[in-house]
């Protein structure tokens, strides 16, 4: 089995899940992020985003006859396989939750399944691992994602560059399963299109200085450099040592590095800066906006959409599969995402509800226009963009 672990030997810090509803039965489900660590900045609103679906099902009645869902939150740390596996482990054990919605960065979202969920039965939903490795992973059909696999966003990404004419690049990568995963499909990408990439670096996260790994990358040389790292850790650590010896003043970031907090240390510092994030457009991104605004959650954070989409679908897989069992329902997530079906909206979760208790067929569109394709992951769109004085302005959709 494909482990993707990495090693680690700090303990687990667990954030307090969200109270039930009072009444009836009720179903828990797993919310397992990064709460402390590189993207603590980001997970907040991925919780909300995941728990406002959960809400909105309960608000409709709950899921087979009237049974209430339960969050219950757990810490990842994003980068730390022991802390993540001892928290996911609680969870299951203690806690009773009936699936998972996450983790987050792929390094533990492959201990959490490989050591918890595939040994346990418990199907999982992550809305923000991605690294190619996952598509591989040995997961007895439970593991599902709803954002898209890095392999396409190394494509994604080396045609931005391409259509700029920008020839060569230096890259720096955060040293886990998502960094790598992300640099080699990136690599592999940009030099078929005929780029020079001068350096291809790791650099480790939670360092003080970074000026040594950024003097390496200036010498080999490269009119951008490429960030594929955390936008709280050791990415921002990059930048930071390049903007202060002057080695690079262009930069072309991934997903892990889309963040307000980003823009708030460095503001028209990084003007000209490229990136791109898994993203969509249309009706469902728009009720989502809506939805989210009403709960006071900001809908343009990294990973809200997809979060909020993980955990509808592992309801509607519930209800439509009549069952919290894993073994029953896992089937029924993909059943649900994709066509046939009427299509539902996020705001539409009462509306899924009852088409499934009548017999029904729905065809979730959610916040990301939902479409779970090969093993069980989104085909996925993402925004290319731009920062401009000092914040991220769209320049198309991809």
């Amino acid at each position: 089995m494909k482990r993707l672990l990495l090693a680690s030997a700090a303990s687990v810090a667990v954030a307090s899940g969200a109270l039930a509803q009072s009444g009836g039965d009720t179903v828990k489900i797993g919310v397992i992020l990064g709460f402390t660590g590189p993207i603590e900045s980001l997970t907040p609103r991925m919780a909300d985003s995941a728990e406002l679906a959960l809400q909105e099902i309960n608000d409709a009645g709950g899921i087979l006859d009237g049974k209430m869902l339960e969050p219950v939150r757990a810490d990842s740390t994003c980068v730390d396989a022991a802390a993540a596996t001892a928290g996911a482990e609680r969870l299951v054990t203690s806690d009773g939750v009936s699936a998972i919605m996450g983790a987050d960065c792929s390094g533990v979202t492959g201990a959490v399944l490989a050591n918890v969920a595939v040994p346990n039965g418990v199907v999982m939903i992550s809305p923000s691992a991605t690294s190619p490795g996952l598509s591989t992973a040995e997961d007895n059909g439970l593991f599902f994602r709803t954002s898209p696999s890095d392999a396409r966003q190394g494509e994604v990404i080396a045609a931005m560059l391409q259509e700029r004419g920008m020839t060569d690049v230096a890259v720096t990568y955060t040293n886990n399963d998502y960094g790598k995963g992300l640099s080699d499909s990136f690599v592999r990408a940009f030099e078929a299109n005929g780029g020079t990439v001068t350096l291809n670096a790791p650099h480790e996260d939670g360092k003080a200085d970074y000026s040594a790994e950024i003097g390496a990358l200036a010498s080999a040389g490269g009119s951008a450099l490429v960030v594929l790292g955390y936008a709280d850790q050791g990415g921002k650590g990059m930048i930071q040592a390049a903007l202060d010896s002057g080695a690079f003043d262009t930069f072309v970031l991934g997903d892990g590095m889309y963040s307000d907090s980003l823009t708030g240390a460095f503001g028209n510092s990084l003007d000209a800066t490229i990136g791109a994030v898994p993203w969509t457009e249309g009706e469902g991104t728009e009720a989502f906006a809506k939805v989210a605004s009403d709960a006071g959650i900001d809908a343009n954070s990294t990973y809200t959409r997809e979060s909020y989409d993980a955990a509808a679908l592992i309801a509607l897989a519930m209800q439509a599969a009549g069952s919290t069992d894993a073994n029953t329902f896992k089937d029924k997530v993909t059943e649900v995402a994709n066509a046939p079906g009427e299509q539902i909206l996020p705001g539409e979760l009462a509306k899924a509800l009852q088409i499934l208790k009548d017999g029904g067929e729905i065809d979730y569109v959610g916040a990301t226009n939902v479409e779970l394709v090969g093993p069980g992951e989104a085909a996925g769109t993402y925004r290319e963009y731009e920062i401009k004085d000092g914040d991220f302005e769209t320049v198309k959709f991809r």
